[in-house]
C-alpha cells in the first residue's frame, strides 16, 4: 500500500550535521540526544545512523533507552530526565543505563534502592533555567550523598541547561556559564552544558561534553536563522500528493469556514496532508507548498487530512504531482515562524500515520529529489 503523506529521512544529511557539531566542539565528546522517536525522525534509524560517531547517546525516558537497547544499541545511554519511581532501578541497572539526578527525592530512591551494583549518575545542577537541578548552594549536600550511597557508581559527571543560549544577546547565558563553572570548579567527574545552541554559538560552555539536539536534523535551534545558513542538512523532507486539482471562481471561498476567497478566477491543488498528519492547523493563508520547482501558497484552514493551495489560473499542475511541506527546498523554520512556533515542534509532531522512508545512496536522493 502506498500512502500519499510521506516523511523522507536522509542519514547522510544527519551524518553530516553531527560531523558539523564535532568540528564546533573538537575537545569535547558528543552525547547525540535523540528524544521524542528521534526529533519525530526516526528513534532507532537516527541511533543506528549516528551511531559510529557519537560518544553517547541522550533521550528522556526509560521506555527511549530501552528501545534502543532492544535494537542492539550498546553505547552509553543517559536519562536526561533521571528516574521517576525506585522501580525504575533495576531496570537501568540492568540494561546499564546513565541516570541524571537533579532532586532529593532521587537521591532518597538510590539509597533505599537494593541493587545488584551501582548505577552510573549525572548531578544536573541549577545554573539560571530554573526547571530542573539542585541550586547551586545545595550541590555539595546532594553530591555527598551521592558519594555516600553504596548504589552510586564513584565517578558522577556534572550537567546543566541552558534556558536562552539561541539568543546572542541574552546575558542569562553567560551568567549560566559562570554558575556552573564556579559550582563544580575542582570537583572530580565529567561536565555538560552545551546543547546545540551551546555548541554552536557559546564555545565556552563546551567542557567534557556537548549534546547536541535540533541541529543534528538540520535544523537550526535560533528561530531567524535556518540550518542552511549555519551550514547544516535538512534530514526531513515532508512531503504529499496533488488528490485534485479544482476550478475557483473569482469570490469562491475554499475549506472551512470560508477563510479564503479568491480574488480571481484561479486553479486550486488539494493536498492529501492535514493536521491529522502533523501539518500545523494554525497555519495561516499563504504559507508556502513547494509544487513543481515553485512555491504556491496555503489557501483556506488545514483540515485533518487535507490542505488546500492556490495553484494560479494558468497552472498547469496535476493530480499525483508531488508537493513539499518543508525540506531541502523549503526550510521547515520558514513555517515554523509563520505558525509562531519553532522547528522542534514541527518535526516532533509528525504523526505515526505518516510513514518514514530513510534514504541509503546518494543515487536514491537524487531519484527522490
Amino acid at each position: 500500500m502506498t500512502n500519499a503523506a510521506k516523511a523522507v529521512i536522509d542519514p547522510e544529511a544527519m551524518v553530516h550535521n553531527i560531523q558539523v557539531m564535532r568540528r564546533q566542539a573538537p575537545n569535547s565528546k558528543v552525547m547525540t540526544v535523540v528524544k521524542s522517536d528521534g526529533y519525530g525522525h526516526g528513534l532507532v534509524s537516527v541511533a543506528t545512523t549516528l551511531a559510529p560517531y557519537s560518544d553517547a547517546f541522550g533521550v528522556a525516558r526509560i521506555e527511549e533507552a530501552l528501545t534502543l537497547r532492544q535494537a542492539g544499541i550498546r553505547l552509553p545511554i543517559v536519562l536526561l530526565e533521571g528516574f521517576y519511581e525506585a522501580d525504575e532501578l533495576p531496570l537501568l541497572v540492568e540494561h546499564q543505563l546513565t541516570a541524571t539526578v537533579h532532586c532529593h527525592e532521587q537521591v532518597t530512591m538510590l539509597t533505599n534502592a537494593a541493587l545488584s551494583e551501582p548505577l552510573p549518575v549525572w548531578l544536573k545542577v541549577d545554573s539560571g533555567m530554573h526547571r530542573l537541578g539542585f541550586e547551586p548552594e545545595q550541590v555539595p549536600d546532594a553530591l555527598s550523598a551521592l558519594k555516600a550511597c553504596d548504589n552510586v557508581a564513584p565517578q558522577i559527571g556534572f550537567l546543566s541547561h541552558f534556558g536562552c543560549a539561541d539568543e546572542m544577546d541574552n546575558p542569562i547565558t553567560q551568567a549560566q556559564i559562570d554558575t556552573f563553572t564556579q559550582v563544580t570548579e575542582g570537583l572530580p567527574g565529567e561536565r555538560s552544558l552545551a546543547a546545540s545552541s551551546g555548541t554552536l554559538f557559546w564555545p565556552q560552555s563546551h567542557f567534557d561534553w556537548v549534546r547536541p539536539g535540533i541541529c543534528l536534523y538540520g535544523i537550526s535551534s535560533r528561530i531567524e536563522l535556518t540550518g542552511e545558513q549555519l551550514g547544516l542538512k535538512p534530514a526531513m523532507r515532508l512531503t504529499s500528493r496533488v488528490m485534485a486539482v479544482r476550478k475557483l471562481k473569482a469570490g469562491e471561498p475554499v475549506g472551512y469556514g470560508a477563510r479564503w476567497r479568491s480574488e480571481r478566477d484561479t486553479l486550486i491543488g488539494v493536498l492529501a496532508i492535514g493536521y491529522g498528519d502533523g501539518y500545523p492547523r494554525l497555519a495561516p493563508d499563504g504559507t508556502p507548498v513547494w509544487l513543481n520547482g515553485r512555491e504556491v501558497p496555503l489557501a483556506g484552514r488545514v483540515s485533518m487530512d487535507m490542505i488546500t493551495v492556490d495553484l494560479g489560473p494558468d497552472a498547469t499542475d496535476s493530480v499525483g504531482d508531488e508537493a513539499v511541506l518543508w525540506g531541502p527546498e523549503l526550510p521547515v523554520e520558514r513555517i515554523a515562524r509563520l505558525v509562531d512556533t519553532i522547528g522542534y515542534e514541527l518535526v516532533c509532531q509528525v504523526t505515526g500515520r505518516v510513514p518514514r522512508q530513510y534514504l541509503t545512496t546518494p543515487s536514491e536522493q537524487r531519484a527522490t529529489g
